[in-house]
Parts: C-alpha cells; structure tokens; sequence
C-alpha cells in the first residue's frame, strides 16, 4: 500500500474538490502515495465547464502534494482508463454521473462503463450534490424558450400545409412521406428535437388519414404502408435528432468563439492598461452589462445572506452605493470566486446560467492579474532590499576608509597644537588651523551626503515646489568655487521652473564642482534654455534645461549609467576627493522634483550635463503626503558647494 497512486477523474464541475479531497482520506489511509489529478477535455463536456473550479481544484491538487494533468479526447472514458494505465494508477477515483436516473437505467451512466472496462483497476464511485439531476432540462434551454415554442408552432402547422400542397396532386403513400420529412427537417432546424418529434407523429397521423387506404379512417389496410409509416416517422425522429444537435453545436460553437474573442479582449486590454485589475473591472461592464464590479478580500462570506461583514474592497469600477462598497450587501448580485478569500462581485444584474463559462474565465483572468501584481511587489520589495544592503555595505566602506581620512588629519593638527614642548611660529599654527578647518568641512560634507543618499535610497526626500528662476539660485550655488572658474551665460528673462530652491541650488553646486575637479583646466560654463525657444519637453510638457558644460576629458558612453550610481569615481582621481555622491544624489533631488538629470558628450570633447525642470505653473506644491517641508530631513537650507559636491 505504500505505493498506492490514485487518479482522480475531473469533469470540470464544482464536484470536483469533493472528489479531491475523498481521494486524500484514501492516500491518507493507506499510508501515503501518490495523487494525480486529471481534467478530461471533450467537445460535448467543454461547454459545462467550470474555469474558476478547475483553476481552484488545480490549485487544491498542487497544495496536497499532487500533480494536475489535462487531456483532450473525444472519447471521456477511454481517455481516462488511458491515462489511469499510462501512470500505473492503483485507484481511480470518479464523481456519480450527472445523468439523469432514467438515463441511467437505459443506457448505463458513465461510472458504469468505466467500472466495466477498469479491469485489475479499483473504481471508487463517489457521490456528489450534483449527481442525478441531469442536463436535458438545460439542453432544453439552450436554443430559447421563444424559438421552442415557435418550433411546437411550426410542428403544428407546417404537417398541414404539407398536406394541402399533396391535396392538389395526385400521389402515393412514398411521395406523402417524402413531403411530410421535409417539414420535420425544417421544424427541427427551427424548434430542436421536441417540436420535430411531435411533427413527425401529427405529419403520420395526416400521412395515415389522407394518403393511405382506406383514405378518410385512421387505419391502414396494406402492410407496406404501415411499414412506410414506421420507417417515416423512425427516420423523422433520427433526422430530427442530427439536425437538433448540429444546431445546438453550431450554437455552442459561436458562444465559444465569443468568449474566446472577449477574452481575448480582456487580456489586451489588461496588458494596456497600468492598473490591469481596474481595467478588467471597467471591462466587465460591458461585457456582463452590470452597473458596478467590485473585488473583495474577506474569509466570512455567506451566500445565503449575502453579505460578508468583514469584506475589505480591494478594487472597483463603475456605481457602487455606500453599503456595497461596505461588502454588506451582496444578496441579488452575482458572487464569483477568485480564490479563497477573494471574491468578484456584479452589481445590478445576475448573470445568466449561459455566462457561467465566460464568468469564471473572468475570474481567472482577475487571479492572474492579482498574482502579478503581487510577484511586482515583492520583486521591487526585494530590489529595495537589495538596494539597502548595498548601500549598507558601501556606507561602511566609506566610514572604514573615506571617513578616516579627514579625522587623521584633524587628529594630526589637533595632536601637533597640543604639544607642549614644541612652540610653532604664527604662520605654521595658522596652517594647521586650516587643515583642521579644511577637514572639518570635508568630514560634513561626506556626512552629508551619506545621509541624503540614504534618503533618497528611502524616498524620503519631500520637496516643496515654487516658481524658480535660474538666476535665483545659480550664483548661490557657485558661490564656494574658486573665482573664475565657471563662466556663466545666462539669458535674461527665462521663464520660471517648478523646483525647490534649496535642493536645485545643491545639485547645481555638486555637478559644477565635479565639473571643476575632473575638468580643472578646461573652461567650465552654465548655460540656460526652456521648452518655448528649444523645443525642451519633460514627459509631454514644456521643461526649462540647464546645461553645465565643461571640455575636459569625458566620460565614455558605456560609463554614463555607472557615473551616476552611487560610490563611483573615474579610475585616476583619489579617495581622498570624496565618496563618488555627488552625482547619485543631483539625480535624486533632481528626480524628487519631477525632472530628468542626463549626460551628454560635449562638442570638441568633455561632458555636459542637463538639468530639466518642468515650466512653472505659478503655483505652489509639495510633493509629499501631506507634507510641506522644502527640503529633505537634516538638509540644511545653506549650504556651500563645497560641503555637497564630495
């Protein structure tokens, strides 16, 4: 018995967790094995399918252990033993025929002719809500009430009118037949199987009446005709029958082909959308001609009352009232499983049994997208990780090595002025009050700019834009540089940019000073544009651009990227210049603000660097949730360059 391996025989219905979980008691029982779940796929079955149960039992399969299969067979019971045999099944496991008894008894459900062809194999037969009430009441439904009942009409009629176009002509009993088939093919294209059948008797009972003698009595003299008559009205029911079922698979076939295309629809609609659920919700409208749809999350949900009381609303689309929107009030709508815990709720109309298909296709449509939304998120939660722990990794480099430099030589000054036995002229004391100064400023500097980048790393900056002009914060920005060693050139009158002041005048200052480091003989200028004299757009809109340029060196284009990471240098420049922040946190700032900082290569040589800032609406805004700080926490409002450029 340990190496019992049961298949499980999946119709698609909502039986089949029953038959799941029956055959894990089993598994259970006999101290383990093997489960394998199997869906049987035929063209007469398709259209009582369930996708949403199929999706849930296949998942219910893959939580116990099991492995879930599907195969396509015109055949349901010859697939099935086919399958059990391939895998060296030990057990199958079957739900009770949905048949009805009576069809059954006559021809032998199809639990029936599997336990006849099982041989060697065990079949455990189980019972299930659904066994027993049959589908022909449904069958019945499927070509209308209004086309069945015009279908009795017909069969009613058309034997009559038959019967005057044979009263002008002379004609024998064949002939009347022939005529009379002809109307129960057309009954049966119109009405389906009962009109035609009924037809068929009223066209014998005419056939019989006026066409066979003795004419005018409801007897038939000469055998032959009796034997025409059976084989009229045999023939007329097995013509009818063909006829009945190839236009209910005709039906079938372009429902089939209307959900495929609708769901086809969705499925391009939802990957044009940015909020794919939303967009599935917004198409549903449509398609089940709802009022509203809404996706719920709640593990209370009561079909009876309708209503789960601790429904959470996760997605909607369309006209929800207060309680719907609440989950108290779901008794009248359509209730659609997503998984356990989720449910897709219709609102203003239920949706009729001829939709079901399409419905739970819906509904796995909705999982999917749920499903991707959620990898989404942990995929950018594990980035962010991986993000933090790099630049854990990198601040404690920097404080092992880059931080250490300016402290030895603060230590170094401070240790020579606390000599006591050693008198240093003035000039020499002076010197070293400087290197103490000197390192003092580099020290807050890197300070500084670890803790931007950790914010920025955060998104934690928060800046409160205003109508800037260039002018306005250019100049303070290159107020600690070396006198004349960036040449500005701005033209008068440029329109304002939404900015915060604060945070463009560091990023200016960062990248001039990086200009004027790695560019030091060259001419470095600053230069100004906007979106009405270039052409400048920054997502559709119009941007003012400014450009610092300097003609030194430059910087390869398979470096650009690389440039504005983090703790980044180019090969030849010292540590002792600074961590390599400069340029991670400009872009960031830049970023906070709604604009783009971009590299470019300068004309003749060296690189040029482009700040683009949106135009200025004239108003006021803070790009926070709800906060209205202008600056990121621990940023100070006045800073020199040379304090954020390191």
């Amino acid at each position: 018995m340990a190496g019992e391996r049961i298949v499980i025989g999946l119709s698609g219905g909502l039986e089949g967790e029953i038959l799941i979980r029956r055959a894990v008691k089993v598994l259970d029982g006999a101290g383990g094995g093997e489960l394998l779940a199997v869906h049987i796929r035929s063209a007469e079955g398709a259209s009582r399918e369930s996708t949403s149960a199929l999706e849930s039992q296949r998942r219910l399969v893959v939580e116990l252990g099991g492995s879930y299969h599907t195969v396509a067979a015109h055949d349901p019971v010859e697939a099935l033993l086919g399958f059990a045999s391939h895998v060296g099944a030990t057990r199958l496991v079957i739900g009770q025929s949905r048949a009805h008894p009576l069809t059954r008894l006559l021809s032998g459900g199809t639990e029936t002719r599997i336990i006849r062809r099982a041989g060697d194999l065990d079949v455990q037969v189980v019972p299930h809500p659904l066994a027993g009430r049959g589908t022909g009441r449904r069958r019945q439904r499927d070509l209308g009430r209004v086309r069945v009942a015009v279908g009795f009409v017909l069969a009613a009629a058309v034997p009559i009118l038959m019967q005057l176009a044979l009263a002008v002509i002379e004609h024998s009993v064949a002939t009347a037949v022939l005529v009379q088939l002809a109307g129960a093919v057309a009954v049966a294209l119109v009405g389906g199987l009962w009109p035609a059948v009924a037809g068929a008797l009223w066209s014998s009972q005419l056939v019989n009446y006026f066409s066979t003698p003795p004419v005018g009595e409801l007897a038939i003299g000469d055998p032959q005709d009796l034997l025409s008559l059976g084989v009229f009205v045999g023939v007329s029911v097995a013509v009818a029958g063909v006829v009945d079922r190839s236009a209910r698979r005709s039906k079938e076939a372009a429902r089939a082909r209307a959900e495929a295309a609708t769901l086809g629809e969705l499925a391009r609609g939802a990957t044009r959308a940015e909020d794919t659920v939303g967009s599935l919700l917004a198409q549903a409208l449509d398609v089940f001609g709802v009022r509203g749809a809404a996706l719920f999350s709640g593990s209370a949900f009561e079909p009876a009352s309708g209503a789960d009381p601790g429904a959470r609303l996760l997605a909607s689309a369309g006209e929800l009232t207060e309680h719907e929107r609440e989950g108290t009030e779901f008794a009248g709508h359509t209730v659609e499983p997503v998984d356990d815990g989720t449910w897709l709720v219709l609102f203003g109309r239920t949706v009729p049994a001829a939709d079901s298909s399409l419905l739970g296709a819906f509904a796995a449509h909705v999982l999917a997208q749920l499903e991707r939304q959620q990898l989404a998120a942990s995929r950018l939660e594990v980035l962010r990780l991986a993000e933090g722990n790099t630049m854990r990794t990198a601040i404690l480099r920097a404080v092992s090595h880059d931080l250490r430099t300016p402290l030895a030589g603060i230590k170094l000054a401070v240790g020579g002025l606390l000599q006591t036995a050693v008198t240093y002229p003035p000039e020499e004391k002076q010197e070293l009050l400087e290197t103490i100064d000197e390192c003092s400023d580099r020290l807050d500097a890197l300070v500084g700019n670890l803790l931007d980048m950790s914010r920025i790393t955060a998104d934690s900056v928060r800046p409160l834009l205003k109508p800037v002009r260039w002018l306005d914060v250019v100049p303070p920005a290159l107020r600690g540089l070396p006198a004349g060693s960036v040449r500005v050139e701005l033209p008068p009158n440029l329109p304002a940019v939404d900015a915060d002041a604060v945070l463009l005048e560091r990023v200016i200052a960062n990248i001039a000073e990086n200009a004027v480091k790695y560019a030091p003989a060259s001419d470095v200028k600053v230069t100004a544009a906007t979106g009405g004299l270039s052409g400048t757009v920054l997502n559709g809109h119009p941007a003012g651009e400014l450009r610092i340029i300097d003609h030194g060196r430059g910087v390869p284009g398979r470096n650009v990227p690389a440039m504005f990471r983090p703790f980044q240098r180019l090969d030849d420049v010292s540590q002792s210049s600074g961590v390599g922040l400069g340029l991670a946190v400009a872009r960031g700032f830049v970023s906070a603000m709604g604009g783009s900082l971009a590299a470019e290569e300068t004309p003749g040589g060296g690189l040029t660097m482009v700040i683009r800032l949106p135009l200025s609406t004239g108003h006021d805004t803070t790009i926070a949730d709800g906060g209205a700080s202008a600056v990121a926490p621990g940023v100070s409002p006045a800073v020199s360059p040379q304090e954020t450029a390191q």
